[in-house]
């Protein structure tokens, strides 16, 4: 029987090893006694050098290939410094190039080593941000950095809008017994069209802990998750006019019909559906969510709101929205979920993975699609981060790892293809760099 640390070491040395690992074999775990496998959908992964500068900062299976820029501290357009801690990316098409925009969680103030410096920031001494990068297509690097928004704190991830805008959140509550100007908490809009957009806060969206959010293309609804833990809520905002966030709307949170306070976080069996309602969240911006971070999520709970943990990214896939719940599941180590709406205030909540062990899934975080159908899932655990690929069946395995010397364990952020899923990017948060990956999908 293989120890945790011999089956981890088993694992590395065979996926740098360079050997390969056909679509169909599998590399053979044991965890207490008990065989599990993971099926690889591309290959062994083995150290890859950027196409660019040839440095090594990810493994990669064969037939891809990467650049790497936006570096921390590298110059922007402008001359000013590159901000750190990239995080939630979107992209968008826009003829013969693709506008990238990134997230900082930075939670510092302006004027720190590597904020964001905007013209016109929410908040003056705020150092969070955006930046938007244009990318030629033939070459897959930037052409033009800017800063696209600022004064904002720690925003973590976000989400793409069918009206082709990025909606970046923050991951905080902070205001200004914590030394800001303005109060955060809050979602932001940011257009890839606007070299620097003025912000303005989307209030009735919540003021809380954001992580991220996926749009029904259809009804306009945004669904937002709740980094908290270990109490989260996921919610839902539903406009008053379709993509006409800042006219108003209503904020609900999920709810198991005929089971209030539903706990999800563990003993959970996958793919049983659950029946699912919302109730409306009375007062989205409390005053109080200042001092308490669970003001929201108090407030949907009291309604008989479910309780979920450290819910991360979310994206929206075939007419169902996807989310990550970080540290859910009997083992502590990642759940994904699935919704789907069904009509008026019902839907149907389903686990579709949930991770076992370290060697299989690590605190899942970010989460996009690729062509095949499959979900890529970021991770940002403590045992080395994985990008890996969740199939249809419910398969999971490796795809890329960060192997970044004295960055290794440094979460990878930002997951996100071209519409035409040929390129992702995605982020290595520490030391702060994004890298364009490109090959045989």
């Amino acid at each position: 029987m293989m120890t945790n640390s011999t089956r981890r070491a088993f694992l590395q040395n065979t996926i740098f090893g360079g050997a390969f690992i056909g679509l169909t074999n599998r590399l053979d775990l044991y965890n207490s006694g008990e065989e599990l496998s993971v099926e690889t959908a591309y290959g062994a992964l083995s150290p890859t050098a950027s196409a660019n500068t040839g440095e090594v900062f990810l493994a990669l299976p064969q037939g891809f290939q990467y650049n790497v820029f936006g570096k921390t501290n590298s110059p922007l357009t402008n001359g000013l410094p590159t901000p750190k801690l990239p995080d939630g990316m979107g992209v968008f098409d826009t003829g013969n190039t693709w506008t990238l925009i990134r997230n900082h969680e930075i939670q510092g103030n302006a004027g720190e080593p590597n904020s964001v410096t905007g013209t016109t920031p929410y908040d003056s001494a705020a150092g969070g941000g955006t930046t938007t990068f244009i990318i030629d297509k033939q070459t897959r690097l930037p052409i033009n950095q800017t800063v696209s928004l600022s004064g904002t704190v720690r925003n973590c991830a976000g989400g793409m809008t069918p009206w082709q805008t990025w909606i970046s959140c923050e991951e905080t509550v902070a205001g200004v017994s914590s030394g800001y100007a303005e109060p955060h908490g809050y979602c932001f809009e940011v257009s890839p069209n606007s070299p620097n957009n003025t912000p303005l806060p989307i209030k009735q969206m919540g003021r809380f802990s954001h992580e991220a959010i996926a749009v029904d293309r259809k009804l306009g609804v945004i669904y937002l998750t709740e980094d908290s833990n270990p109490n989260a809520g996921f919610y839902r905002y539903v406009p008053n006019e379709y993509g006409k966030l800042l006219l108003g709307g209503k904020l609900q949170m999920l709810a198991v019909r005929n089971q209030p306070n539903y706990d999800t976080r563990t003993g959970q069996t996958v793919n049983a559906p659950i029946l699912a309602t919302w109730v409306d969240i009375a007062n989205p911006d409390p005053v109080e969510a200042e001092t308490n971070q669970a003001a929201v999520f108090n407030q949907g709970f009291a309604l008989g709101g479910a309780t979920f943990t450290r819910l991360e990214g979310c994206f929206a896939f075939a007419d169902k929205i996807y989310f990550t719940s970080t540290n859910g599941g009997n083992a502590g180590i990642g759940q994904i979920w699935e919704y789907r709406h069904h009509k008026g205030s019902n839907g149907i909540l389903k686990l579709v993975y949930e991770s076992p062990n370290v060697d299989f899934l690590d605190f899942p975080d970010n989460i996009c699609f690729g062509n095949r159908g499959d979900m890529f899932v970021c991770e940002d655990g403590s045992n080395g981060n994985f990008i890996r690929v969740l199939d249809k069946r419910g398969a999971i395995s490796p795809f890329a790892r960060n192997i970044i010397p004295s960055f290794e364990f440094s979460e990878i952020t930002g997951s996100v293809f071209t519409r035409d899923k040929k390129v992702l990017f995605v982020n290595i948060q520490s030391p702060g760099v994004t890298c364009a990956i490109w090959g045989n999908w």
